[in-house]
């Protein structure tokens, strides 16, 4: 009889030795005469304990973890092809407290399936949300998106279903479904983890969105820090043509959508869409005006629906189980899940996907088990490099839209890192500052010349050079950035050395306070 050990082979798993892992476990088990299937699966988001390798017994699947190629011989020896007992075994991986505490309707497959097997989606409810789609009009799978609540996961957090309405009614011989996948903020992985651990629901939601605004064709855009990621998703493209689900005559529906996978350059800015859509059409990745929005008059001048990867993803479930369902999670105007990475100083780092209304200090203390180093936590950064350092006065704010706006915050991509007592706000002010000024297309002069302003002018308040004079000219800096600039680049670098000169000031007075005559008029 088969025995199958499910051995992950996302990028962390990767980095941490699990394709050793992997020959260890099939050498060992072909040296004990097992007959040992090992099956490369994605993450199921808990980073701390990779790689977590899974056997599945009568009793469901058993994970070991963290392994270590020197552990599997132990693992053997202990049985691990039944489930036996050994210190690295943490049972039932849906009933580790980190992962039992969790809404995961999105990422519930994650970690379970064979990424590029259409088979073995199918096998776990996949392609039910698509093939409801083909069963109504285009109006109404729009008017189930935008009864969802859906809002844009990409960090604007704009109604999905309004762009997908704009779209449909656009009139065009030719329109484009586009997935922005340059996920380039710190601390954000949601969109890895999805691509390689799942990408037929990527692929199964962008169907949806064709089906429904009438695009015959997409792209996504996929950054190139991620190999691995790009690998999956074009092998799981190829697979849904053979079978059917993808191509001319989707399932049969007489539908048509081809779908091709293009890796970016390593632009940050290029997550901003219309430069994504500059840099798809093959040019240099700098922002474009506004108006026309993209809906209207997008990649290569047709109408384009551009969302990012969890606003995809979260549509094959709202079609399969229904709006209400999914509105039925989350607060206010924030509804449905959100998937949160919690990363930093950190215990137990990953992805948590959660209904939006959780505080800030729930994830960091119920799902991260505090700081790895122990120390109190001093201040969390929430959205990004461009949102706001929350101190601990702040961390029960909940995850939600419109309450973190009130808190001068944003959710964005939902990464959350942890800075412990040690930490430098100061520095990590001029390091936004510098971030815009390495990543800023250079399009506008608020952001091209204000970051690179505000970096010299750090460096004296950090140096002591007339410290409170500079802090002040630092705020002028960030209103003139604020106002000015042409996109979020420019005009949310602002954010985190704002909220850090306001909620931090002690770390902007220098080391000694030194002061200079102003120089003559």
């Amino acid at each position: 009889m088969s025995i199958t050990i499910y051995v992950p082979q996302d990028a962390v798993a990767l980095g941490l030795g699990a394709n050793r892992v992997a020959r260890a476990i099939f050498n060992g088990a072909e040296q004990r005469g097992l007959d040992v299937e090992i099956v490369r699966t994605g993450t199921r988001g808990m980073l701390w304990l990779e790689p977590m390798v899974e056997v599945a017994t009568v009793e469901g699947r058993i994970a070991y973890g963290p392994v270590t190629p020197a552990d599997v011989e132990g693992l053997l020896n202990a049985g691990l092809h039944e489930g036996g007992e050994h210190p690295l075994r943490l049972g039932k991986p849906e009933e580790i407290p980190f992962l039992k505490r969790q809404h995961r309707i999105t990422f519930h497959r994650c970690g379970v399936v064979d990424p590029v097997s259409v088979e073995d989606y199918r096998a776990h409810g996949g392609y039910r949300g698509l093939e409801a789609a083909l069963k109504m009009e285009a109006k109404d799978v729009v008017a189930q998106v935008k009864d969802s609540g859906l809002r844009g996961r990409g960090g604007a957090g704009f109604p999905a279903g309004i762009k997908w309405n704009t779209v449909m009614l656009a009139e065009s011989e030719q329109k484009y479904v586009i997935c922005n996948a340059d996920e380039g903020d710190s601390g954000t992985f949601a969109d890895r983890i999805m691509m390689e651990g799942d990408p037929f629901n990527l692929i199964e939601g962008m169907t949806i969105a064709a089906v429904a605004t009438g695009a015959t064709r997409g792209y996504i855009y996929c950054r190139s820090e991620y190999p691995q990621a790009f690998r999956t998703m074009r092998d799981a493209i190829a697979n849904g043509v053979k079978a059917g689900v993808l191509g001319e005559n989707i399932m049969g529906s007489g539908k048509t959508f081809h779908l091709e996978v293009r890796l970016g350059a390593g632009a940050y800015i290029c997550g901003e869409e219309t430069s994504l859509l500059e840099s798809l059409e093959g040019r240099r990745g700098i922002v474009r005006a506004k108006p026309p929005i993209p809906a209207l008059k997008g990649f290569v001048g047709k109408p384009t629906l551009v969302n990012n990867v969890m606003t995809f993803t979260a549509v094959p479930w709202i079609m399969e189980h229904g709006a209400k369902a999914y509105a039925d999670f989350g607060m206010g105007r924030s509804l449905g899940t959100l998937p949160i990475q919690l990363a930093g100083n950190i215990k137990q780092g990953g992805l948590i996907e959660y209904a939006f209304g959780i505080t800030i200090r729930e994830v960091i203390e119920d799902f991260g088990g505090g700081t790895l180093s122990g120390r109190p936590v001093r201040a969390v950064q929430v959205g990004g490099p461009l949102g706001a350092y929350f101190p601990d006065s702040l961390l029960d704010t909940p995850l939600d839209y419109e309450k973190m706006a009130e808190a001068k915050g944003l959710v964005g991509h939902g990464g959350i890192v942890v800075f412990d007592d040690t930490v430098d706000m100061a520095k990590q002010a001029r390091f936004a500052f510098e971030f815009c000024a390495a990543e800023s297309c250079g399009k506008c002069t608020p952001c091209r010349i204000g970051a690179t302003r505000g970096v010299e002018t750090m460096d004296k308040v950090i140096a002591g050079i007339r410290s409170e004079a500079n802090v002040e000219l630092v705020k002028d800096l960030c209103e003139v950035m604020t106002d000015g600039s042409l996109c979020a680049m420019g005009g949310l670098t602002p954010m985190p050395v704002m909220s850090a000169i306001n909620h931090f000031p002690e770390d902007f007075t220098g080391p000694g306070q030194q002061s200079f005559p102003a120089a003559a008029e």
